[in-house]
Protein backbone atom coordinates (compact mmCIF):
# COMPACT_ATOMS: atom_id res chain seq x y z
CA UNK A 1 0.00 0.00 0.00
CA UNK A 2 2.70 1.87 1.00
CA UNK A 3 4.88 1.35 -2.28
CA UNK A 4 1.29 2.38 -4.38
CA UNK A 5 1.52 5.74 -2.45
CA UNK A 6 4.86 6.40 -3.09
CA UNK A 7 4.26 5.91 -7.01
CA UNK A 8 1.01 7.89 -6.99
CA UNK A 9 3.05 10.80 -5.37
CA UNK A 10 6.30 10.31 -7.67
CA UNK A 11 3.05 10.85 -10.57
CA UNK A 12 1.74 13.95 -8.91
CA UNK A 13 5.11 15.20 -9.10
CA UNK A 14 6.08 14.38 -12.21
CA UNK A 15 2.66 15.76 -13.36
CA UNK A 16 3.35 19.68 -11.53
CA UNK A 17 6.90 19.39 -12.64
CA UNK A 18 5.65 19.00 -16.06
CA UNK A 19 3.46 21.79 -16.30
CA UNK A 20 5.75 23.98 -14.37
CA UNK A 21 8.69 23.73 -16.96
CA UNK A 22 5.55 24.39 -19.66
CA UNK A 23 4.44 27.40 -18.45
CA UNK A 24 8.18 28.78 -18.06
CA UNK A 25 8.42 27.71 -21.36
CA UNK A 26 5.67 29.41 -22.61
CA UNK A 27 6.29 32.34 -20.56
CA UNK A 28 9.83 33.07 -22.09
CA UNK A 29 8.79 32.06 -25.62
CA UNK A 30 6.62 35.09 -25.70
CA UNK A 31 9.40 37.83 -23.88
CA UNK A 32 11.83 39.24 -26.43
CA UNK A 33 15.38 39.67 -26.01
CA UNK A 34 15.36 43.25 -26.56
CA UNK A 35 15.50 45.83 -23.73
CA UNK A 36 12.67 47.94 -25.08
CA UNK A 37 9.64 48.80 -22.92
CA UNK A 38 6.23 47.46 -24.01
CA UNK A 39 3.80 50.19 -24.94
CA UNK A 40 0.18 49.76 -23.38
CA UNK A 41 -2.60 51.39 -22.42
CA UNK A 42 -2.90 53.41 -18.93
CA UNK A 43 -5.09 51.70 -16.56
CA UNK A 44 -8.05 55.02 -17.01
CA UNK A 45 -7.06 54.04 -20.53
CA UNK A 46 -7.09 57.74 -21.85
CA UNK A 47 -3.18 57.46 -22.48
CA UNK A 48 -0.56 55.31 -23.48
CA UNK A 49 2.53 54.16 -20.86
CA UNK A 50 5.37 52.03 -20.95
CA UNK A 51 5.69 48.98 -19.29
CA UNK A 52 7.43 47.53 -16.58
CA UNK A 53 8.49 51.65 -15.96
CA UNK A 54 4.97 52.89 -16.07
CA UNK A 55 6.16 56.56 -17.70
CA UNK A 56 3.77 57.83 -20.28
CA UNK A 57 4.71 57.24 -23.77
CA UNK A 58 3.80 60.01 -26.19
CA UNK A 59 4.11 59.28 -30.09
CA UNK A 60 5.88 60.88 -32.03
CA UNK A 61 7.38 60.39 -35.72
CA UNK A 62 7.02 59.79 -39.36
CA UNK A 63 4.72 57.69 -42.09
CA UNK A 64 7.27 56.14 -43.94
CA UNK A 65 5.39 55.67 -47.10
CA UNK A 66 7.70 56.21 -49.78
CA UNK A 67 11.44 57.39 -50.51
CA UNK A 68 12.04 60.50 -52.00
CA UNK A 69 11.66 58.99 -55.62
CA UNK A 70 7.98 58.05 -54.90
CA UNK A 71 8.26 54.14 -54.15
CA UNK A 72 7.02 52.67 -51.76
CA UNK A 73 8.95 50.60 -48.91
CA UNK A 74 8.37 47.33 -50.45
CA UNK A 75 9.83 48.30 -53.67
CA UNK A 76 13.45 48.77 -52.01
CA UNK A 77 13.10 47.28 -48.84
CA UNK A 78 15.14 43.91 -50.13
CA UNK A 79 17.90 45.58 -52.15
CA UNK A 80 18.24 48.57 -50.73
CA UNK A 81 18.42 47.58 -47.39
CA UNK A 82 21.18 50.10 -46.23
CA UNK A 83 19.46 53.04 -47.43
CA UNK A 84 16.11 51.57 -44.67
CA UNK A 85 19.05 51.54 -42.61
CA UNK A 86 20.32 55.13 -42.83
CA UNK A 87 16.18 56.14 -42.94
CA UNK A 88 15.37 55.05 -39.95
CA UNK A 89 18.88 56.15 -38.18
CA UNK A 90 18.02 59.83 -39.58
CA UNK A 91 14.14 59.50 -38.14
CA UNK A 92 15.54 58.68 -34.66
CA UNK A 93 17.82 61.45 -34.68
CA UNK A 94 15.05 64.09 -36.03
CA UNK A 95 13.48 62.89 -32.66
CA UNK A 96 10.82 60.16 -33.78
CA UNK A 97 10.23 57.54 -31.25
CA UNK A 98 7.42 56.04 -33.54
CA UNK A 99 7.49 55.24 -37.65
CA UNK A 100 4.47 54.09 -39.36
CA UNK A 101 5.43 51.45 -42.28
CA UNK A 102 2.26 50.89 -45.13
CA UNK A 103 2.37 46.84 -45.88
CA UNK A 104 0.40 45.85 -49.11
CA UNK A 105 -1.37 42.93 -49.39
CA UNK A 106 -0.64 41.59 -52.51
CA UNK A 107 3.24 41.86 -51.52
CA UNK A 108 2.93 39.34 -48.21
CA UNK A 109 -0.16 37.35 -49.83
CA UNK A 110 0.43 34.73 -52.48
CA UNK A 111 -3.30 33.41 -52.00
CA UNK A 112 -5.96 33.76 -49.75
CA UNK A 113 -4.21 31.11 -47.66
CA UNK A 114 -0.49 31.52 -48.10
CA UNK A 115 2.13 34.19 -47.59
CA UNK A 116 5.36 34.95 -49.39
CA UNK A 117 8.27 33.95 -47.29
CA UNK A 118 11.12 36.93 -48.50
CA UNK A 119 8.26 39.37 -47.39
CA UNK A 120 8.14 38.02 -43.95
CA UNK A 121 11.65 37.66 -43.58
CA UNK A 122 11.74 41.02 -44.54
CA UNK A 123 9.73 42.58 -41.99
CA UNK A 124 11.30 40.35 -39.18
CA UNK A 125 14.73 42.37 -40.35
CA UNK A 126 12.78 45.42 -39.90
CA UNK A 127 11.38 44.94 -36.35
CA UNK A 128 15.30 44.18 -35.92
CA UNK A 129 16.05 47.25 -36.88
CA UNK A 130 13.49 48.90 -34.76
CA UNK A 131 14.59 47.01 -31.73
CA UNK A 132 18.08 48.13 -32.07
CA UNK A 133 17.16 51.90 -32.23
CA UNK A 134 14.64 51.85 -29.89
CA UNK A 135 11.78 52.71 -32.56
CA UNK A 136 8.43 51.58 -32.35
CA UNK A 137 6.56 50.13 -35.49
CA UNK A 138 3.02 51.85 -36.43
CA UNK A 139 2.17 48.57 -38.36
CA UNK A 140 -0.35 49.73 -41.25
CA UNK A 141 -1.91 46.55 -43.17
CA UNK A 142 -3.77 45.56 -46.17
CA UNK A 143 -2.32 48.35 -48.01
CA UNK A 144 -3.43 48.29 -51.90
CA UNK A 145 -1.92 51.66 -52.77
CA UNK A 146 -0.50 50.65 -56.76
CA UNK A 147 -3.52 48.69 -58.35
CA UNK A 148 -0.52 46.42 -60.32
CA UNK A 149 0.40 45.35 -57.28
CA UNK A 150 -3.23 43.81 -56.41
CA UNK A 151 -3.76 40.26 -57.08
CA UNK A 152 -6.19 39.73 -59.82
CA UNK A 153 -8.20 36.63 -57.28
CA UNK A 154 -8.02 38.91 -54.55
CA UNK A 155 -10.02 41.41 -56.50
CA UNK A 156 -12.42 38.51 -57.69
CA UNK A 157 -13.26 37.16 -54.23
CA UNK A 158 -16.57 38.23 -52.62
CA UNK A 159 -17.01 40.18 -49.55
CA UNK A 160 -16.67 36.77 -47.05
CA UNK A 161 -13.88 35.65 -49.08
CA UNK A 162 -12.39 39.12 -49.19
CA UNK A 163 -12.51 39.17 -45.12
CA UNK A 164 -11.25 35.50 -44.46
CA UNK A 165 -8.15 36.38 -46.91
CA UNK A 166 -7.57 39.85 -44.77
CA UNK A 167 -8.11 38.03 -41.98
CA UNK A 168 -5.42 35.69 -42.75
CA UNK A 169 -3.17 38.73 -43.67
CA UNK A 170 -3.51 40.08 -39.93
CA UNK A 171 -2.94 36.30 -38.38
CA UNK A 172 0.59 35.95 -40.51
CA UNK A 173 1.89 39.29 -39.52
CA UNK A 174 0.52 38.98 -35.47
CA UNK A 175 2.00 35.53 -35.26
CA UNK A 176 5.49 37.39 -36.70
CA UNK A 177 5.09 40.45 -34.49
CA UNK A 178 3.47 38.90 -30.97
CA UNK A 179 7.31 38.67 -29.19
CA UNK A 180 8.61 42.14 -30.12
CA UNK A 181 7.79 45.07 -27.71
CA UNK A 182 8.76 47.27 -31.05
CA UNK A 183 5.41 47.55 -32.87
CA UNK A 184 3.75 49.92 -31.42
CA UNK A 185 0.01 49.28 -32.52
CA UNK A 186 -1.87 47.25 -35.62
CA UNK A 187 -3.58 49.64 -38.14
CA UNK A 188 -6.07 47.25 -39.45
CA UNK A 189 -5.99 49.72 -42.62
CA UNK A 190 -5.59 52.81 -43.94
CA UNK A 191 -8.61 54.85 -44.62
CA UNK A 192 -11.41 51.71 -44.34
CA UNK A 193 -15.27 52.93 -45.98
CA UNK A 194 -18.30 50.92 -45.97
CA UNK A 195 -19.88 53.10 -49.23
CA UNK A 196 -23.55 54.40 -48.95
CA UNK A 197 -24.46 53.07 -52.43
CA UNK A 198 -23.34 49.96 -54.43
CA UNK A 199 -19.64 49.67 -55.85
CA UNK A 200 -18.06 48.21 -58.80
CA UNK A 201 -14.30 48.51 -57.22
CA UNK A 202 -13.15 47.83 -54.22
CA UNK A 203 -10.96 50.86 -54.50
CA UNK A 204 -11.73 54.67 -54.01
CA UNK A 205 -10.90 57.49 -56.11
CA UNK A 206 -7.13 57.51 -55.76
CA UNK A 207 -4.73 60.67 -54.90
CA UNK A 208 -2.35 61.22 -57.64
CA UNK A 209 -1.42 57.32 -58.78
CA UNK A 210 -2.26 55.95 -55.66
CA UNK A 211 -5.09 54.69 -54.00
CA UNK A 212 -5.38 55.13 -50.06
CA UNK A 213 -9.27 54.46 -49.88
CA UNK A 214 -10.76 51.15 -49.26
CA UNK A 215 -13.97 49.94 -49.39
CA UNK A 216 -14.75 47.07 -47.19
CA UNK A 217 -17.77 46.17 -49.07
CA UNK A 218 -19.18 46.72 -52.37
CA UNK A 219 -22.76 46.93 -51.19
CA UNK A 220 -23.89 47.14 -47.69
CA UNK A 221 -27.06 46.79 -48.58
CA UNK A 222 -29.37 47.21 -45.44
CA UNK A 223 -27.71 46.61 -43.03
CA UNK A 224 -26.48 50.02 -41.38
CA UNK A 225 -23.22 51.07 -42.07
CA UNK A 226 -21.65 51.32 -38.38
CA UNK A 227 -22.96 47.45 -38.21
CA UNK A 228 -21.05 46.30 -41.29
CA UNK A 229 -17.91 48.51 -40.31
CA UNK A 230 -18.01 46.94 -35.93
CA UNK A 231 -18.37 43.26 -37.55
CA UNK A 232 -15.14 43.79 -39.82
CA UNK A 233 -13.27 45.21 -37.31
CA UNK A 234 -13.90 42.08 -35.00
CA UNK A 235 -13.30 39.68 -37.72
CA UNK A 236 -9.47 41.01 -37.84
CA UNK A 237 -9.30 41.83 -34.30
CA UNK A 238 -10.23 38.33 -33.50
CA UNK A 239 -7.53 37.05 -35.92
CA UNK A 240 -4.77 39.25 -34.77
CA UNK A 241 -5.93 37.92 -30.83
CA UNK A 242 -4.97 34.59 -32.20
CA UNK A 243 -1.75 35.15 -31.52
CA UNK A 244 -1.12 38.07 -29.82
CA UNK A 245 -3.64 39.38 -26.91
CA UNK A 246 -0.70 42.43 -26.11
CA UNK A 247 -0.15 44.95 -28.81
CA UNK A 248 -2.25 47.69 -29.06
CA UNK A 249 -5.22 47.56 -32.67
CA UNK A 250 -6.42 50.96 -34.18
CA UNK A 251 -7.71 51.98 -38.04
CA UNK A 252 -6.31 54.98 -39.64
CA UNK A 253 -9.92 56.62 -40.19
CA UNK A 254 -10.28 59.80 -42.69
CA UNK A 255 -11.60 63.05 -40.81
CA UNK A 256 -14.88 62.50 -42.71
CA UNK A 257 -15.87 59.60 -40.47
CA UNK A 258 -17.90 61.78 -37.97
CA UNK A 259 -21.33 61.16 -38.18
CA UNK A 260 -22.49 64.90 -39.62
CA UNK A 261 -24.26 65.86 -42.51
CA UNK A 262 -22.50 65.32 -45.92
CA UNK A 263 -20.02 62.70 -46.71
CA UNK A 264 -19.04 60.12 -44.02
CA UNK A 265 -17.14 56.82 -43.92
CA UNK A 266 -19.05 54.34 -42.21
CA UNK A 267 -17.00 54.01 -39.48
CA UNK A 268 -18.59 56.40 -37.06
CA UNK A 269 -16.04 56.85 -34.11
CA UNK A 270 -18.62 56.55 -31.45
CA UNK A 271 -19.76 53.03 -32.88
CA UNK A 272 -16.68 51.57 -33.20
CA UNK A 273 -14.56 52.92 -30.14
CA UNK A 274 -15.18 50.27 -28.15
CA UNK A 275 -13.87 47.71 -30.45
CA UNK A 276 -9.94 49.26 -31.10
CA UNK A 277 -7.97 50.34 -28.56
CA UNK A 278 -7.24 54.22 -29.83
CA UNK A 279 -8.81 56.27 -31.90
CA UNK A 280 -6.46 57.21 -35.02
CA UNK A 281 -7.16 60.02 -37.38
CA UNK A 282 -5.80 61.51 -40.86
CA UNK A 283 -5.98 65.30 -41.15
CA UNK A 284 -4.35 68.20 -43.23
CA UNK A 285 -6.01 71.60 -41.82
CA UNK A 286 -6.90 74.17 -44.59
CA UNK A 287 -6.08 77.92 -44.22
CA UNK A 288 -9.17 80.35 -42.95
CA UNK A 289 -10.84 76.56 -41.28
CA UNK A 290 -8.72 76.43 -38.51
CA UNK A 291 -11.67 76.11 -36.62
CA UNK A 292 -13.73 73.24 -38.18
CA UNK A 293 -10.61 70.92 -37.65
CA UNK A 294 -10.13 72.03 -34.18
CA UNK A 295 -13.91 70.39 -34.22
CA UNK A 296 -12.89 67.38 -35.95
CA UNK A 297 -9.86 66.95 -33.65
CA UNK A 298 -12.92 67.09 -30.55
CA UNK A 299 -15.18 64.90 -32.63
CA UNK A 300 -12.63 62.04 -32.21
CA UNK A 301 -11.79 63.12 -28.53
CA UNK A 302 -14.25 60.49 -26.89
CA UNK A 303 -12.56 58.75 -24.07
CA UNK A 304 -9.97 56.85 -25.47
CA UNK A 305 -6.33 58.01 -26.84
CA UNK A 306 -6.13 60.01 -30.00
CA UNK A 307 -3.48 60.03 -32.41
CA UNK A 308 -3.14 62.13 -35.72
CA UNK A 309 -1.22 59.70 -37.37
CA UNK A 310 -1.15 61.90 -40.78
CA UNK A 311 -0.21 65.37 -41.12
CA UNK A 312 0.98 67.82 -43.35
CA UNK A 313 1.03 71.11 -44.73
CA UNK A 314 -0.60 70.78 -48.30
CA UNK A 315 -3.77 73.00 -47.58
CA UNK A 316 -2.25 75.37 -45.32
CA UNK A 317 0.66 77.26 -44.55
CA UNK A 318 3.65 75.98 -41.93
CA UNK A 319 3.25 78.69 -39.15
CA UNK A 320 -0.59 77.67 -39.92
CA UNK A 321 0.36 73.74 -39.44
CA UNK A 322 2.14 74.81 -36.53
CA UNK A 323 -0.16 76.71 -34.34
CA UNK A 324 -3.40 73.85 -35.02
CA UNK A 325 -1.16 71.44 -33.63
CA UNK A 326 0.09 72.93 -30.05
CA UNK A 327 -3.43 74.39 -30.01
CA UNK A 328 -4.48 70.61 -29.84
CA UNK A 329 -1.69 69.26 -27.89
CA UNK A 330 -3.53 68.73 -24.86
CA UNK A 331 -6.58 66.79 -27.09
CA UNK A 332 -4.06 64.83 -29.36
CA UNK A 333 -1.75 62.20 -27.79
CA UNK A 334 0.37 61.53 -30.30
CA UNK A 335 1.26 63.12 -33.94
CA UNK A 336 3.13 61.56 -37.02
CA UNK A 337 3.73 63.66 -40.12
CA UNK A 338 6.06 61.85 -43.00
CA UNK A 339 9.82 61.74 -43.88
CA UNK A 340 10.14 60.98 -47.88
CA UNK A 341 14.00 59.48 -47.48
CA UNK A 342 17.32 61.85 -46.43
CA UNK A 343 18.38 63.05 -49.83
CA UNK A 344 15.23 64.66 -50.30
CA UNK A 345 16.07 67.20 -47.42
CA UNK A 346 18.94 69.36 -49.03
CA UNK A 347 21.04 71.16 -46.08
CA UNK A 348 21.32 74.49 -48.39
CA UNK A 349 17.76 76.13 -48.16
CA UNK A 350 18.23 78.37 -51.56
CA UNK A 351 19.75 74.69 -53.45
CA UNK A 352 16.30 73.21 -52.27
CA UNK A 353 13.93 76.07 -53.77
CA UNK A 354 15.62 75.48 -56.87
CA UNK A 355 15.25 72.04 -57.14
CA UNK A 356 11.75 72.18 -56.91
CA UNK A 357 9.18 73.94 -54.46
CA UNK A 358 7.86 70.76 -52.76
CA UNK A 359 10.91 69.72 -51.63
CA UNK A 360 11.22 72.98 -50.23
CA UNK A 361 8.48 72.76 -48.31
CA UNK A 362 9.28 69.41 -47.46
CA UNK A 363 12.44 70.63 -45.88
CA UNK A 364 11.26 73.55 -44.39
CA UNK A 365 8.15 71.70 -42.49
CA UNK A 366 10.49 68.66 -41.50
CA UNK A 367 12.76 71.64 -39.84
CA UNK A 368 9.40 72.67 -38.29
CA UNK A 369 7.76 69.24 -37.12
CA UNK A 370 11.43 68.54 -35.18
CA UNK A 371 10.87 71.46 -33.15
CA UNK A 372 7.52 70.90 -32.28
CA UNK A 373 8.43 67.12 -31.43
CA UNK A 374 10.97 68.83 -29.10
CA UNK A 375 8.05 70.83 -27.72
CA UNK A 376 5.63 68.00 -27.18
CA UNK A 377 8.45 65.90 -25.66
CA UNK A 378 8.74 68.40 -22.58
CA UNK A 379 5.04 69.00 -21.92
Amino acid sequence: MYHLHFQVLVFLVKIVMIFFASSVSFVFANISSSSMEWIMLSSNKKTFIMYPSGKRFIPLGFNYDHDERGRLLEDYWITEWNKVVEDFREMKKLGANVVRIHLQFGKFMESPTKFRVDSINQLKRLINLAEELNLYIYLTGLGCYKKEDIPSWYNNLNEKERWDAQAKFWEIIASICAKSPAIFCYDLMNEPVVPGAPQTDWLATPFGDRYFVQFITLDAGDRPRPLVAKKWIDHLTCAIRKYDRRHLITIGLTSWSLDRPGITSGFVPEYIVDYIDFLSVHIYPETSKAENYNEIIKGFCIGKPLVVAEIFPIYCTIPELEHFILNNKERVEGWLSFYWGKEMYISEEGEARQKNMSTYIAQKWLESFRKIIKILKTN
